[in-house]
């Protein structure tokens, strides 16, 4: 496919798909196709009826792409609305995103609210925001401080703590903040604020405000006073 040069939308405006150097939706823009480009900016409002492909991608504004994204990095700053798959080597969510398929990166940062309808696989995936995860989370380490309600399961290392600011500390005491998981897997468990029915790791250590059904442990097992745990079975 020939490069277009670039394809910008700085008012009110439409654009067929293509390949280009640079894809900047400034105002209020749709592309009606395919995009590949070496940067993707949605500072505005944009929809794109297609997939996308590009080296750096930050959506600031809003953006709405009824297809996949695949980059080598992508920040969503703003609100974004993916259909479909994302797959990345670093995805950083800092505002709020919703993505109805899978995602596979090397680094996932949450800071801001994530949605994730599909499977989520990750060498590293960290939270200091509030994320809900429909399929399994897979990843090596896992590093989650909670900010609110949060779903996932899975993973190897995996280590939960609640966020120590003043602020949280009052908001934690009338809205207690949770991680809720149906299962959580790893070799290396470390927890807070978490709610599971089954545990399972070499070595589990279970901090306060835990509930638990099942731990399944083969090494080291610790647990706080103040957590819930209805059974234990060393393997």
């Amino acid at each position: 496919m020939k490069t277009l040069g670039n394809l910008i939308i700085n008012g009110v405006g439409s654009s067929n798909g293509g390949t280009y150097q640079k894809v900047e939706l400034n105002g209020k823009g749709t592309v009606n196709s395919d995009i590949e480009c070496e940067r993707f900016h949605c500072n505005g409002t944009g929809t794109v009826h297609g997939n996308i492909k590009t080296e750096k991608g930050k959506i600031s504004g809003a953006a709405k792409i009824h297809g996949a994204v695949k980059a080598e990095s992508l920040v969503i700053n703003g609100s974004a609305v993916i259909s479909e798959a994302v797959g990345c080597q670093k995805l950083e969510i800092a505002g709020r995103s919703s993505i109805g398929g899978s995602v596979k990166c090397d680094v996932i940062a949450v800071n801001g609210k994530a949605t994730i309808e599909g499977d989520c696989e990750a060498e590293v995936f960290r939270a200091e925001g509030t994320f809900s995860l429909d399929g399994l989370l897979n990843a090596e380490t896992i590093d989650i401080k909670l900010f609110g309600d949060s779903k996932a399961k899975g993973g190897r290392k995996i280590k939960v703590t609640q966020h120590r600011e003043t602020l949280l500390k009052l908001i934690k005491s009338i809205f207690p903040l949770k991680l809720e998981a149906v299962l959580i897997e790893g070799d290396d468990i470390e927890l807070e604020g978490t709610a599971a029915l089954v545990v399972r790791g070499k070595n589990v250590k279970i901090g306060k405000n835990c509930e638990i059904g099942l731990v399944e442990y083969s090494g080291d097992y610790d647990c706080s006073p103040e957590a819930e745990v209805k059974e234990l079975r060393r393997i």
